[in-house]
C-alpha cells in the first residue's frame, strides 16, 4: 500500500501546498501553513476509491412547494437583512467580532421563532447549557421552547437530530468548534471547519431544515477558516459595529435567496437588541447644524435609503507630507476628491492634513458620497457651515464632472420626511420628484458645487 503524502494547508485561506513554507503565497501570512492528513475529510476514509455511484433522481424545474419557502421571525431587520425571511433548507453563515452580540441576536432570533411556533435547535460549542440559559433568562427569552444542545463532534449531533423531530431552524455556535470523526486534524482547523460546514449543509438540503452558522472573523475582519464556506453556504452575512457606539449593523454580502448589499440595524442595550426602524434619524441625532466642514450624505444601503452626516476637518500641516486620515470610508477614495479638487477647482489642500470621519461609526461603500465629502472639505476649508437642510449625493469623475447615481427619487424622499428642504445632486438625475417643498439643485460639474459653497461662505461674513 503506497504512503500517503502529507499535506500541508494553510489555516487563513485554505491553499494546499505539497511542502511546509513560512509564507502562504496565496494570501500572504506568515506561519499559517500547517501540516494535515491528505486522507481526512468526506469521502477520504479507507474505502476511498471503491465506492460505486449511486444514480440520483431527475426531477422537473417546475413543481409545487410542499411548505411555505420561507421562515418569518417578525424580527424585521433581520428579515429586511436575509431578504423577507430565512429559507427552508438554506445555509446561513454570520460572522463578526468577539463581543459583537452575534449570540445575543441568534437567542432573540430563536426565542421570537419559538413563540410563532416553529421548532428551533440551539447548539452551542463554546458555551454549557447552563450559561446559555444564563444568557436567555437576561434576554427574556427563556420562556420559550427552544431546545439546547452543548456539542462539538458533528456526528453525534446530526444523530441526535435525526432522533427528534425535524427542527425548522439549527443554529450551530460557532463552526470553529465542530469536530469530525471523518478529518484527523485539530478541531477549528481548515480541514475539520470545511468537514463539518458541508456535513450541516448535507443536512440541510436534505432536510428541508434551514441551519444559521457562527463564524469567527480574522483581523482583517474577514471570516476565519477556508474561504470556500463562504461558497458553500446560501449566504454570507457580517455582523458589525463599533466599541464607542451602541448601534450594530447586519450586513449581507451573499444572498442566493434575495438582494445583497442589504442591510439590518439594531441598537445594543440591556435588555439584548432592539431594533432601530428608522436609522437616519439615529445617524444623524447628535448633528451640529452650525459646524463648519459638516455634510448630510443621502445614501442607500441596499433597497434602504440612509441618511449620514460627513464629518472634515482641514488645518495646516506642519509635517513635510500632510497627514490624511479617514474612517467609514475609502482613503484612496479620498485620494482622488482631493486631487480633483486640486487639479479642476484651484482648491489648494497639499498644505494642510485632512481628516475625514462617517459620524456615528457608519460605513459608506459607495462613490455617491464623493460629492458630500467634497462639500465638507471645502467648508472646512473655508470655514462656513453648509445649509442645515440640505443633503449631498453625485459621484466624482477625473475630469470633474459630476455623475448621475442610481435611486434618487428614494434619497429624496427619505431627506424629506427627515425635514430636509434642499439638495445638491447631478444634473440629468431621472425620475426626479417635483415637490414644491424639495428643491433640488442640479450641477454638471465640481467648481459649480465649490462655487457654491464659497458664495454661503461671502454671505456669512457678510
Amino acid at each position: 500500500m503506497a504512503k500517503a503524502k502529507p499535506s500541508f494547508i494553510c489555516q487563513s485561506c485554505g491553499a494546499v501546498y505539497t511542502r511546509w513554507q513560512g509564507k502562504c503565497e496565496s494570501c500572504g501570512e506568515w506561519n499559517t501553513v500547517v501540516e494535515e492528513n491528505a486522507s481526512g475529510g468526506i469521502g477520504g476514509g479507507p474505502q476511498r476509491g471503491r465506492r460505486k455511484g449511486t444514480p440520483s433522481a431527475l426531477l422537473p424545474l417546475s413543481g409545487e412547494l410542499e411548505e411555505a419557502p420561507r421562515i418569518v421571525s417578525g424580527i424585521d431587520e433581520l428579515d429586511r437583512a436575509t431578504g423577507g425571511g430565512i429559507v427552508r433548507g438554506s445555509a446561513l453563515l454570520i460572522g463578526g467580532d468577539p463581543g459583537i452580540g452575534k449570540s445575543t441576536l441568534l437567542m432573540q432570533t430563536a426565542a421570537a421563532l419559538s413563540r410563532r411556533g416553529h421548532s428551533v435547535v440551539y447548539v452551542s460549542g463554546e458555551e454549557a447549557v447552563a450559561q446559555v440559559r444564563l444568557r436567555a433568562q437576561r434576554l427574556n427569552a427563556a420562556d420559550t421552547d427552544v431546545q439546547l444542545m452543548a456539542e462539538t463532534n458533528v456526528e453525534d449531533i446530526l444523530a441526535t437530530l435525526a432522533e427528534a423531530r425535524r427542527p425548522d431552524l439549527v443554529i450551530i455556535d460557532s463552526i470553529q468548534t465542530l469536530w469530525s470523526d471523518l478529518a484527523e486534524s485539530a478541531p477549528g482547523t481548515v480541514t475539520q471547519v470545511r468537514v463539518g460546514v458541508q456535513a450541516m449543509i448535507r443536512f440541510a438540503k436534505a432536510s428541508g431544515a434551514a441551519v444559521i452558522l457562527v463564524g469567527h472573523v480574522t483581523k482583517e475582519g474577514q471570516i476565519a477558516g477556508p474561504r470556500v464556506v463562504e461558497h458553500m453556504v446560501d449566504a454570507v452575512l457580517y455582523f458589525e459595529g463599533e466599541g464607542g457606539h451602541h448601534y450594530r449593523i447586519l450586513r449581507t454580502v451573499k444572498n442566493r435567496f434575495g438582494p445583497t448589499d442589504e442591510i439590518g440595524v439594531f441598537e445594543m442595550g440591556d435588555l439584548g437588541l432592539r431594533e432601530v426602524q428608522n436609522p437616519s434619524e439615529l445617524f444623524l441625532g447628535e448633528r451640529n447644524e452650525k459646524a463648519a466642514g459638516a455634510a448630510v450624505f443621502a445614501g442607500m444601503e441596499g433597497t434602504r435609503p440612509v441618511l449620514v452626516e460627513i464629518q472634515a476637518l482641514v488645518a495646516p500641516s506642519a509635517l513635510g507630507t500632510p497627514r490624511r486620515a479617514v474612517l467609514g470610508w475609502d482613503q484612496p477614495r479620498l485620494a482622488m476628491v482631493l486631487a480633483v479638487l486640486e487639479a479642476h477647482c484651484g482648491v489648494r489642500l497639499g498644505q494642510h492634513d485632512v481628516y475625514l470621519n462617517v459620524a456615528g461609526g457608519f460605513r459608506i461603500s459607495e462613490p455617491a458620497a464623493d460629492l458630500a465629502v467634497a462639500a465638507a472639505l471645502v467648508s472646512s476649508l473655508s470655514g462656513a457651515p453648509l445649509p442645515a437642510d440640505c443633503v449631498y449625493f453625485g459621484e466624482i469623475s477625473l475630469s470633474g464632472s459630476v455623475r448621475p447615481v442610481g435611486q434618487a427619487a428614494q434619497r429624496l424622499k427619505e431627506a424629506e420626511k427627515l425635514g430636509f428642504r434642499q439638495a445638491v445632486l447631478p444634473s440629468g438625475s431621472p425620475d426626479l420628484p417635483r415637490t414644491r417643498d424639495m428643491v433640488a439643485n442640479e450641477i454638471e460639474a465640481l467648481p459649480d458645487l465649490v462655487a457654491r459653497v464659497a458664495a454661503g461662505s461671502n454671505g456669512s461674513e457678510a
